[in-house]
């Protein structure tokens, strides 16, 4: 590599910014925790940066483009998601841009089962419970039950990478399953799982038979003990199954007023003003959190009403938030590793060259022949 690459970063992701300097690139960190003002980002790119390393907090658009003409060859996201790049104005400007989907995959479906059992279970409110020193006494059923996953109803909303591998874990327990995706059902994966169940209750390893099975999205909330949501960000201009408000008053009202739901996909796949109304109402019993239409959760959220706070777990956009799968400097590991892979195989020109081998290149389509 003969050329110094110059790269900015939008905010630090570990070892892996040391690794692209031990490779002879010049990398600047934006210092603080808090995302650059976009004027910044403008500003670095002006300054001809090679490279962006961008998070889901930074607004990518044509300005940003514009003011990288003819120098600013990559976007590196560190995230799964890249609804803060503009992808018609990328492919305008014929930027590629990367993501790092795959690495995550078990660490957000683990967390979105976790915050599964914490809201079935109402640890939350139990351990208010003995840490405010009100737990004077053992009650069969007072002052509340919580209720068990084991053997229950989850319906899977979303079934790619995320969606497939909670469905591995909710095998695990022993669950029955509701499969619904607007664009492609995975019936192989499907049959493979119910192979297992199947084997375990032949073995006698699970006391009852369980089942799985693709349904209409109308029949997996009314059906479901739980709720859980795995899909991508889609508005009504981008595709023809938009997932925008997905779970708004009409379909909250069709789910069982003693079901949950768990959203840890992208916030404004929930109306949180009808999620709202339905928890304070008793359409649902319960709702975790840890994606929202505006983030970081605003101050004002109605989320944050205290009526319905030992019913709603909210947590910091923190699903994929493991050691390994966010800081690791290999990109079949971790966030870090695939998001510098993906800067590197653009700016050294791998795969000799062609944008659409790339693996971690998200916009092949605005680069093929």
């Amino acid at each position: 590599m003969n050329k110094t690459f110059r790269v900015f970063a939008t905010c630090d992701i570990g070892e892996a910014i040391n690794l692209l300097r031990r490779r002879g690139y010049e990398v600047e960190v934006y210092p603080q925790p808090q995302a650059p003002p976009k004027s910044l980002i403008v500003e670095k790119v002006k300054s001809g940066v090679d490279g962006l390393i961008t998070t889901l907090r930074d607004p990518i658009d044509a300005e940003i483009f514009e003011a990288g003409k003819n120098t600013l060859k990559v976007v590196a996201q560190y995230a799964v998601g890249f609804d803060n790049i503009n992808r018609a104005d990328a492919n305008r400007y014929k930027i590629p841009f990367t993501n790092t989907a795959d690495v995550l995959t078990e660490a957000t479906a683990e967390f979105a089962f976790f915050m599964l059992g914490m809201l079935a279970r109402k640890m939350w409110p139990a351990e208010h419970l003995t840490r405010d020193n009100q737990w004077g006494f053992w009650h069969p059923y007072l002052p509340f039950l919580g209720d068990e996953v084991t053997g229950k109803t989850i319906a899977i909303i979303g079934t790619g990478r995320i969606g497939l591998a909670m469905i591995k874990k909710c095998a695990g327990f022993d669950m029955n399953m509701l499969c619904y995706d607007p664009a492609y059902e995975n019936h192989e994966y499907a049959k493979s799982i119910q192979e297992v169940m199947d084997l375990r209750h032949a073995r006698g390893i699970s006391k009852e038979k369980n089942w799985i099975k693709y349904v209409s999205f109308e029949e997996a909330l009314r059906e479901a003990d739980f709720v859980s949501v795995h899909v991508p960000l889609l508005r009504a201009a981008e595709s023809a199954t938009p997932t925008y408000h997905l779970f708004n008053e009409r379909t909250l009202r069709l789910m069982k007023p003693t079901a949950f739901l768990v959203n840890d996909s992208r916030g404004p796949v929930v109306d949180e003003a009808a999620l709202v109304r339905a928890l304070r109402e008793n359409w649902i019993a319960g709702a975790a959190l840890d994606v929202y239409e505006k983030e970081p959760l605003p101050a004002d959220s109605a989320l944050r009403d205290p009526a319905i706070a030992d019913r709603c777990r909210l947590f910091p956009h923190f699903a994929s938030a493991a050691r390994i799968t966010r800081l690791s400097t290999d990109p079949d590991k971790g966030m870090a590793g695939r998001c510098v892979q993906g800067l590197i195989d653009v700016l050294e020109s791998n795969y000799g060259g062609d944008i659409t081998k790339m693996p971690y290149v998200v916009n092949k389509e605005a680069f093929g022949r």
